[in-house]
């Protein structure tokens, strides 16, 4: 039976990147290379008097040599895919190798074919004698004396032992060429790789940052949900239908607004404080004549950015601690300002009332472990070490939580 077209792939190829996915790479630092080349062959052939043959004499070394580098890339690709560098560096050595061999091989065997510059060159010699050559003709003039013309010898003149060492004197210098382009994409291939595993350590960092928040995030619902249906319990066994029915309203109200926003973004102060308002109404319905309310935000701080619901753990706890110790009426107390430039502090305290005496000391609610701790957690994954919480007792009674933060507007 034959295994699905899509089926999974495990070992050491399983994770490895295609065949010629670096070729843009590849491509840009050959005609990169061969570009400098060219410019060199350019200015040397206009130094002279015959740049046309020069330029036209080079065309077989320029074309030859960029296939060869082509050729050499895919060798690199192909026989050292998924590969360490080391076994990249000996396939890009031997390639190397080849190349210039061939590349020299061939020049030697073209030399014939080659045009026949009309550039004329003079030296002039300590004695006194001119040696001038042009083409194949080196001509030595003697002052009065008549020239002394005669042919340099072309390779195709010369033994196969001159030939070999001409072509092998050529290979060396080609070697070079190939040896340095190799190392050079070698060396771009590898900084390629590790920006590419940067961004995906960097993205999977993110993912997780975001997973994160978003957990912490869906940890206050399910609380809030919890609590209010047992206030909402309270009030249909009590006979406050009216007051029970407004709960619900306020409710379903409050979940649309936070519900439908995405876990991880930001919201503006004023939007966060909105939804508490809605969570404080609800609130209020239950404690209607023990829970006073008030709000000191200036308006300027409105569109600063901080996590959505941010505040909604630590504004239930203070209703818990405040309102479940006494029977007197409590304060609950949300202030935010910007005591340095960059920088948002946001206070929610409650205070009033006097506390109910007990012989035993009342055990936290269930919930407080959420609070403070999911507000903590928050705040770190989403901007670890610039933002803080500080929480306390009050001198004079009461409990104050205090977050600071960056501030960041989007004013658009």
């Amino acid at each position: 039976m034959s295994l699905p077209s899509d089926r999974l792939v495990f070992g050491s190829n399983a994770h490895s990147p295609p065949r010629f996915a670096d070729w843009k790479l590849a491509m840009k630092t050959i005609f990169g290379f061969w570009a400098i080349y060219c410019v060199t062959i350019v200015a040397r052939a206009f130094l002279g008097s015959d740049p046309g043959t020069v330029l036209a004499n080079k065309v077989l070394t320029v074309s030859l040599g960029i296939v060869l580098t082509i050729l050499l890339y895919a060798a690199i690709a192909t026989a050292s895919r998924g590969r360490s560098m080391r076994r990249k560096a000996v396939t890009a050595g031997i390639g190397s190798l080849i190349a210039s061999i061939a590349l020299a091989g061939t020049l030697v065997m073209s030399e014939g074919s080659l045009k026949t510059s009309r550039e004329e060159i003079r030296i002039q010699a300590r004695d006194g004698v001119v040696l001038v050559q042009k083409g194949d003709q080196v001509r030595i003039e003697r002052g009065a004396a008549d020239p002394v013309v005669f042919a340099a010898p072309r390779l195709t003149d010369l033994g196969q032992r001159e030939q070999f060492r001409v072509a092998a004197d050529t290979a060396v210098v080609w070697l070079f060429f190939f040896a340095a382009w190799s190392a050079v994409y070698l060396a771009a291939m590898s900084q390629q790789q590790a920006l590419d595993l940067q961004k995906r350590a960097a993205a999977a960092e993110s993912a997780a940052q975001q997973a994160q928040v978003r957990a912490l995030r869906y940890q206050v619902n399910p609380h809030f949900l919890f609590n209010t249906l047992n206030s909402l319990s309270s009030l249909v066994m009590t006979g406050r239908s009216a007051e029970a029915e407004e709960m619900i309203l306020k409710l379903s109200t409050f979940f649309r607004s936070s519900l439908s926003a995405d876990p991880t973004a930001d919201v503006s102060l004023a939007e966060e404080i909105q939804l508490q308002r809605l969570y404080l109404d609800i609130e209020q319905v239950r404690f209607p004549r023990r829970l006073n309310v008030e709000f000191d935000v200036p308006d300027a701080l409105a569109s600063a950015r901080l996590p959505a619901l941010i505040l909604q753990p630590i504004v239930e706890n203070a209703i818990k601690y405040g309102l479940g110790n006494t029977r007197d009426k409590v304060t609950l107390r949300i202030t935010a300002e910007e005591p340095l430039p960059g920088r948002l502090r946001i206070e929610i305290t409650n205070f009033g009332g006097t506390a109910l005496k007990s012989p035993r000391k009342p055990a936290p609610p269930a919930g407080t472990k959420v609070g403070l701790a999911n507000v903590a957690q928050r705040l770190s994954a989403r901007f670890g070490r610039a933002a803080g919480v500080e929480h306390g007792p009050l001198s004079g009674g009461g409990y104050k939580v205090a977050l600071t933060l960056p501030t960041s507007r989007n004013d658009g």
